[in-house]
């Protein structure tokens, strides 16, 4: 991999990202020295401006960032280092140097999660068909989900891939209601899945 380290009194900016969650945790800079400290430790290594010296996070705190993969942009003059965070990643103690907790999120079916949620919370059984079926009990709901899970088989051996997607929608829609019930989200199953993976 070539980095362009001409620039800029030979650092290059590098953007530290969760290798399991996508989330940006921190920025720091390298020069080839901490680069090459890094591939060798799997430990990232920045070149530390204010201390004018190669400083591995963790050095002091053992909230190390072990090494996943690193790749350099279109011009070869920043990195994306994908690591695996031990422990909080920023000073203050925070998860991001953006105060941000570093939580996998699901892009619209994390926006589902919280519409059930809250559904759930407000129990208006007369508006809302989540809060209707919440308060039939866990039976109900695992039996909508054993309903939505035939009609999407049945959908799957047709031909019609509209209806298809419309039922496995219903599936997965109500596949969400149950792990609520069951005090589950989606983090939950993706844990379960990371172990056997």
């Amino acid at each position: 991999m070539h980095i362009d380290f001409s620039k800029d009194n030979g650092l290059v900016p590098a953007i530290i990202q969760d290798a399991n969650t996508k989330n940006v945790l921190m920025l720091g800079y390298m020069n080839q020295d901490a680069y090459d400290k890094t591939i060798e430790t799997n430990k990232v290594t920045f070149f530390s401006r204010s201390k004018n010296r190669l400083w591995t996070k963790g050095e002091e705190s053992g909230n190390f960032l072990e090494l996943v993969s690193i790749s350099n942009d279109c011009d070869n003059d920043s990195l994306l280092v994908k690591v695996k965070p031990v422990g909080p990643t920023c000073h203050t103690g925070t998860d991001t140097c953006w105060k941000e907790e570093n939580e996998s999120t699901y892009g619209f079916f994390s926006t589902l999660e919280d519409v059930i949620s809250e559904r759930v919370a407000n129990k208006d059984t007369k508006k809302s068909y989540v809060a209707s079926l919440f308060s039939k009990g866990i039976n109900k709901v695992a039996q909508k989900v054993g309903e939505e899970a035939v009609e999407t088989v049945i959908e799957a051996m047709d031909n019609n891939d509209e209806l298809f997607i419309y039922e496995a929608s219903d599936l997965l829609f109500h596949y969400l209601m149950l792990l609520q019930a069951k005090g589950f989200k989606l983090k939950d199953i993706e844990a379960e899945l990371l172990k056997r993976h």
